[in-house]
């Protein structure tokens, strides 16, 4: 088509007049705005002339007669125009083209308009009105999350910036049209602050894709079976106040040591429903607001020590040689009567007997370790718990001889366990760790700080290797089957053996590992993030907290200081030059649950 100066034409649906024609054809569009293009880049809508764009407003008109009228014909853009408007100019013919270009009554080109039948205009119409809809119901929406006036129905909606804030996906269309920042932080201060998320809400689970749910598999009566009668030993389970599976006791039986732990292979067989529960998350999820069982709920007042008149076991007994080698193993299916303390009662009956002579045997043991390299790390360890109403409580964890001398209990039978599978030929889980680089024996805070970044991770396998940490050759989780799927795994091999049944092979077992291990992993960050969480809270809740803090590392720029009443770390720019190990008085300054962030400064 040739193309004439004055001519409206249509560049990418936009009008434009024609300014000049040579080698090119040189546009103008309204604001003044020129433009060379090629001839098949534009297209007529009227010969013109065309001198001023701005007058090109819309027309207002009822396109129904002229779709009527063309049903089962075609027109070109000068007859819709006339049809329409009663006229052909370059008014009508911008107007007649954006008829066409809605795409609504007509369809086609400038040179080949067509009517759409019933059916299509209807289709259209009903899909536009839903979109319209659809549209004002999303205004509303947005509308209500800025007023904080969320509806049931939104809560759908908001999932999508919840998975965000979950680390699950990268953006968000409610963000966007918000103009919020599209990051995991923006988005958890967001669902705080239009009510969708508690201001305190715990994200980490969430992050870490942690099973919420407790367990639900199907759950057989014990099966009646013969049990070695311990019930005449003195057994006690002793644990931290308020724990709800205690999974193993201990006894001084004439000089010999035995620890009786709760007999959960008894009922949770190798690949029954119950053991690939377990498999699949590998251990309890103990978080400060709630726990996630590994294994049913129920299974816990049938099990665990002293929770029954009689509880079943699977008990190992061993003695301990003057050098404090654990030395004649045995082990068998038992029914034992416990009594349960808490570590603070074992702790003041230390003078009296069975515990005094216990106590002995785990010091004769802990030196023995201490000789062969164990590393003695007392750095501040807390509890923390919310309770029903929200509120945080943060309590230290005391540095009493009975929790020293149940973990050395516990140690024994692990290696105990290791002598029984090697005489039976049993694959077993091993958990072993390498040397530090540096071995020492750190004594103050800032040592024992400083030695903690030395540990090499533990390794789980089916091959016995050195525990360094430990100071053992050889050892074995097996005293919390209740709530560690590599200890219930020991189980199972141990019963097998027992019963005359076929063990798992060594492949079996190492599989079986790596799931727990996987899952393992994912626990303990789940576990360490979510206390750091709530120990936020905390401070939240207490604006006005001051405490007291040891300068553990200096630093070129900030030094490290650890607050043992919350077992926190963090870091300070100090103005004076304390010594490593001098303790300061710190005050809360601020902090952001969102954020992540907790801010202190120094008094004085």
């Amino acid at each position: 088509m040739a193309f004439s100066q004055g001519n409206l034409v249509l560049y990418k649906s936009r009008p434009a007049v024609v300014l000049k024609v040579d080698d090119k054809i040189e546009i103008g569009f309204d604001k003044g705005k020129n433009k060379r293009v090629r001839n098949k880049d534009i297209e007529r809508l009227h010969p013109g002339p065309v001198s001023d764009l701005s007058r090109l407003q819309p027309q207002p008109a009822d396109p129904q007669e002229a779709w009527e009228l063309l049903q089962g014909d075609s027109a070109t853009l000068t007859d819709l125009a006339e049809l329409v408007y009663g006229e052909y100019s370059p008014q009508t013919a911008w107007s007649a083209w954006q008829l066409l270009n809605d795409d609504l009554y007509f369809s086609g080109s400038v040179d080949d308009i067509r009517a759409r039948d019933e059916a299509q205009l209807q289709a259209i119409q009903q899909q536009r009105a839903e979109k319209a809809r659809a549209e004002a119901d999303w205004q509303s929406f947005l509308q209500r999350v800025q007023q904080k006036s969320l509806q049931d129905e939104d809560r759908k909606k908001l999932a999508e910036v919840e998975r965000l804030a979950l680390g699950q996906q990268q953006k968000s269309r409610i963000l966007n049209e918000l103009n919020v920042t599209q990051s995991i932080r923006s988005a958890h201060a967001f669902l705080v602050n239009c009510g969708y998320w508690h201001e305190h809400h715990n994200p980490w689970p969430g992050r870490f894709d942690a099973d919420m749910s407790q367990p639900t598999a199907s759950m057989a009566p014990l099966p009646d079976e013969e049990r070695r009668d311990l019930t005449h030993q003195q057994a006690f389970a002793i644990d931290d106040e308020g724990n709800q599976d205690p999974d193993d006791a201990i006894s001084l039986d004439e000089g010999r040591i035995w620890v009786h732990i709760a007999d959960v292979a008894a009922l949770v067989s190798a690949d029954s429903e119950m053991d690939l529960q377990a498999r699949e998350r590998g251990a309890n999820l103990y978080l400060p607001e709630t726990t996630i069982h590994m294994l049913p709920v129920a299974i816990t007042p049938l099990l665990g020590m002293g929770l029954a008149e009689e509880s079943p076991a699977l008990s190992i007994g061993f003695a301990l040689s003057d050098s404090g080698e654990v030395i004649d193993p045995e082990v068998c299916i038992s029914r034992v009567k416990v009594t349960r303390m808490t570590y603070a009662q074992a702790d003041m009956a230390l003078l009296e007997e069975p515990f005094k002579a216990m106590n002995e045997l785990a010091m004769k043991y802990r030196q023995k370790r201490t000789a062969a390299g164990s590393a003695r790390i007392d750095l501040p360890e807390v509890s923390v718990r919310v309770d029903e109403q929200g509120q945080v409580n943060i309590r230290p964890f005391q540095a009493l001889q009975s929790r020293a001398l149940v973990t050395d209990f516990m140690l024994m039978a692990g290696e105990a366990v290791v002598a029984l599978a090697e005489q039976a030929g049993l694959a077993i889980p091993y958990a072993g760790q390498a040397a530090p680089d540096q071995p020492g024996e750190p004594e103050s805070l800032s040592e024992m700080f400083a030695y903690r970044r030395q540990f090499k991770p533990t390794q789980v396998s089916t091959l016995a290797q050195p525990h360094a940490g430990l100071g053992l050759a050889a050892y074995t989780r097996a005293t919390s089957p209740l709530r560690r799927y590599s200890d219930l795994l020991v189980h199972q091999q141990l019963r097998a053996w027992l019963t005359g049944q076929e063990p798992l092979s060594e492949e079996q077992v190492s599989a079986r590992i790596a799931l727990a291990e996987e899952r393992g992993m994912t626990l303990r960050r789940t576990e360490r993030q979510s206390n750091m969480h709530w120990k936020r809270v905390f401070l939240a809740q207490h604006p006005d907290w001051q405490g007291e803090a040891v300068l553990v590392e200096k630093g070129e720029h900030k030094s490290t200081l650890l607050i043992p009443e919350l077992a926190m770390d963090t870091k300070l720019r100090l103005k004076s030059a304390p010594q490593l190990d001098e303790k300061l008085s710190l005050q809360l300054r601020s902090v952001d649950l969102a954020e992540g962030d907790v801010f202190f400064r120094v008094n004085g």
